[in-house]
């Protein structure tokens, strides 16, 4: 059904680029630097993802960077002369980006006054962004207005999960997550952190396990304690170029939840990987409202 408005997301949802094109979904591609050298996230479509990782264990420290509002004006005013304009973001607590995605719309409707441009912070980012982004997509696929579609996210955006573990803390430390003397000893102890997607929009320290197998083990607890009918869900597993441990989460999963539909693996982007780094592991799922 042809809708009078355009349904708009960003990079940082890690939609791969594939269901992007197969749905029509116009997609904001976020920056990242890597030796020296600007590139832009295009969620797997030149399949760079695992060179990517390659090179992170190979010593590159990659960093990510705000889109100027130029950039976003580039983005949205050609949607803007023809139709209104719904762009669900990636959480406002993740990045100060936002404010130039404030400042493009200001401008735009100032230039455009007889249309309307709804941005909708998801309080989420990657696989639990995704899991929005595709049902809210189905409403607006299914003729529903701005405001309803607007609304759903709103209602439902807490109950997007994401439970993670990492494989070396360095990552976390020099993203400021958590100090380098925490990041020192951990690894020394192999202390594996559980990370959350908190209900303030931020990914959140949930707890800390021994080892890598107690780090999936719980992940997959979690995941069966917080999962709503999974009988109708995808759980979506990101890795940061670890497919093989991606395969067993799956596989402990499937045991743990014999009537979940269906389990779909993909590997990281550049932009979320630069902060969590290789060997990341995740859960994503529709559950329970975030308690943390």
């Amino acid at each position: 059904m042809a809708q009078s408005y355009v349904f708009m997301t960003d990079s940082d949802s890690d939609l791969l680029y594939s269901i992007a094109d197969e749905k029509n979904i116009p997609v904001v591609h976020m920056p990242y630097t890597l030796d020296g050298k600007e590139y832009f996230d295009d969620n797997g479509r030149a399949g760079i993802e695992k060179d990517f990782f390659k090179r992170m264990r190979e010593g590159a420290t990659p960093s990510t960077s705000l889109l100027p509002t130029d950039a976003y004006l580039e983005y949205f005013e050609p949607i803007l002369k023809e139709k209104d304009l719904l762009f669900v973001a990636f959480s406002t607590q993740m990045s100060s980006t936002i404010k130039n995605v404030f400042a493009a719309r200001k401008i735009l409707l100032e230039k455009y006054p007889e249309r309307k441009f709804t941005v909708v912070d998801t309080l989420s980012i990657s696989g639990p962004m995704t899991l929005l982004l595709l049902k809210a997509h189905e409403l607006y696929e299914q003729g529903k207005s701005m405001d309803e579609v607007e609304q759903w996210l709103l209602d439902n955006r807490l109950r997007a999960q994401a439970w993670l573990t990492v494989s070396d803390l360095k990552y976390l430390a020099r993203g400021g997550r958590i100090s380098s003397t925490s990041a020192f000893f951990g690894s020394m102890l192999d202390i594996k952190p559980i990370i959350c997607m908190g209900k303030g929009g931020k990914l959140d320290p949930a707890e800390k396990v021994q080892g890598r197998k107690k780090a999936l083990r719980t992940i997959v607890d979690r995941t069966a304690e917080l999962i709503e009918n999974p009988e109708d869900q995808t759980v979506l597993i990101l890795h940061g170029d670890v497919p093989e441990e991606a395969d067993r989460l799956a596989e402990l999963l499937r045991q743990r939840i014999p009537t979940l539909r269906d389990i779909r693996i993909q590997i990281i982007g550049p932009v979320i990987g630069a902060h969590c780094g290789p060997g990341t592991l995740a859960a994503c799922f529709m559950g329970k409202e975030r308690a943390i």
